[in-house]
């Protein structure tokens, strides 16, 4: 036999270096391999918890990065899940995340968890506790106990862990950290979010008659943690937000959407106080109309941040139910407040000035508008051209600690607390007495290092719920 050169060589020789290449094949230079081709551990291999709805749309950005493998899909509804397993054929399917997780633990090395608000947690934690990443949707839980577990065991297991709010990401978002770090409106002191939310049934009860369960639904696992209870038609696959047992209604919702901004660019943690007007509720409150299961059809809701560094306390007011603030006179009449069609938006007052954003930070605009002529402000801050969800599935090939995110559970965990704060304050509004009258207490005061309300003892019941036998958390 000859070598390429024409010299000769034995056959023997010839199988000892076959064997010795076959053998060592792994040290191949990447280059070697072809333009584009990323080998497997370069790769992350992703389970979707909760693969319809939001699920679905969530694991197709994924899959927009050639990094990404979706290699399980787990859903307990075979009807909404249709698409992902069309989608993504070579990916094993699953009704039970337990079972997945168990399963498939040699295979993932991450999760994302897009079920109902009701189930976030024991999902989360279960693939936490396994050491995989996680990207978990907004709200990042239904309680603050929940979201105070989640940031802690996140960091305890050096979880690469982002929440799914991506305007996070947004440049809009950014922009306004630049102009309120350059002192353009000097300190804050007033936030006002508004949106048009709820727009599926709220503040109406629980639907009135019992159904028959799906044969593609199971029921049980649906329910997960909560209260076990009777299958009703127009719980699935939407209108659950608007039941606490479930959802955390409008403010939930969209608050991770539209409080992000403000949050971030203020620089906000832990609120100290919270109220709500009973204004926003007292129909509901005082008549017949009243159903405690339900999250309320409009409301308003104020919290106070505390200064920090000799900087003002922060007030930030919330409405939502088409409930607006007064346009600022600094607006022009025939100018748009917030959002293009006017749904939502968020107005941070400082000392120097306002500025102003539609939902995920969008539009970031100065007031007056003609302020956006006189300022340049230059880029500090990186944008993040790849987009929400695709920063994530990098950060978790990076490693812990090594990239970057948008809303890390140590910034998503104190925002979600924040949000849930408002419905806790809701919630308390309505307890009863010993004569069976609402308390009507105006404000609830936070201690955010022991997690409770200092002022009211009954109002820490929303803090932490009840886990149904077999769904309890173990942490």
């Amino acid at each position: 036999m000859r070598n390429h050169k024409g010299k000769k060589f034995s056959r023997r020789k010839f199988l000892k270096d076959a064997s010795f290449a076959t053998a060592g094949f792994f040290i191949v230079p990447r280059h070697v391999l072809g333009k584009g081709f990323i080998p497997p551990s370069d790769k992350l291999n992703i389970a979707g918890i909760g693969a319809g709805g939001k699920g679905e749309s969530d694991l197709f950005e994924f899959s927009k990065s050639p990094k990404a493998n979706i290699v399980a899909l787990c859903d307990v509804d075979d009807r909404q899940c249709k698409k992902s397993r069309e989608r993504f054929p070579k990916a094993t399917y699953y009704k039970d995340f337990r079972e997945m997780l168990e399963k498939e633990k040699k295979n993932i090395d991450a999760c994302s968890v897009s079920t109902p608000d009701n189930t976030h947690t024991v999902a989360a934690v279960a693939a936490m506790q396994l050491g995989k990443h996680v990207y978990v949707q907004k709200p990042l839980t239904h309680d603050i106990y929940e979201a105070r577990l989640l940031t802690e065991l996140a960091r305890k297991n050096k979880i690469v862990a982002q929440m799914g709010n991506q305007g996070a990401s947004g440049d809009g978002v950014r922009q306004m950290q630049e102009w309120y770090n350059a002192g353009i409106i000097g300190d804050a002191h007033t936030i006002f979010v508004w949106t048009n939310r709820p727009v599926w049934p709220q503040g109406f009860g629980k639907p009135k008659t019992t159904a028959a369960v799906p044969p593609e639904l199971n029921w049980d696992l649906w329910l997960g943690p909560a209260a076990q209870q009777d299958y009703r038609e127009g719980y699935v696959p939407f209108n659950w937000r608007g039941y606490w047992d479930f959802g955390t209604g409008a403010l939930g919702d969209m608050g991770c959407h539209l409080i992000d901004p403000a949050f971030k660019t203020v620089g906000l943690g832990y609120p100290s106080e919270v109220e709500c007007s009973e204004a926003a509720i007292y129909e509901q409150m005082w008549t017949a109309s009243y159903y405690p299961d339900s999250c309320p059809a409009a409301s308003s809701i104020t919290l106070k941040f505390s200064g920090k560094n000799g900087k003002p306390d922060v007030k930030m007011h919330w409405m939502d139910g088409g409930i607006r603030p007064e346009r600022p006179d600094e607006l022009g009449p025939d100018e748009i407040m917030g959002d293009s069609d006017g749904s939502g938006g968020v107005i941070i007052e400082g000392t120097k000035g306002k500025m102003m954003c539609g939902t995920y930070g969008s539009n970031p605009k100065l007031l007056p508008t003609s302020r956006m002529k006189e300022v340049n402000v230059a880029k500090t801050l990186a944008r993040v051209p790849e987009g929400h969800y695709v920063q994530w599935v990098n950060a978790c090939i990076a490693g812990y600690g090594k990239a970057e995110l948008s809303s890390p559970f140590d910034y998503a965990g104190p925002l979600t607390e924040t949000i849930l704060m408002g419905n806790l304050a809701l919630r308390s509004w309505t307890i009863k007495d010993s004569k069976g009258k609402f308390n009507g207490r105006k404000k609830l005061l936070w201690d955010a290092k022991n997690i409770k309300i200092t002022n009211f003892d009954d109002a820490n019941q929303f803090v932490k719920r009840e886990y149904r036998k077999g769904w309890e958390l173990h942490v």
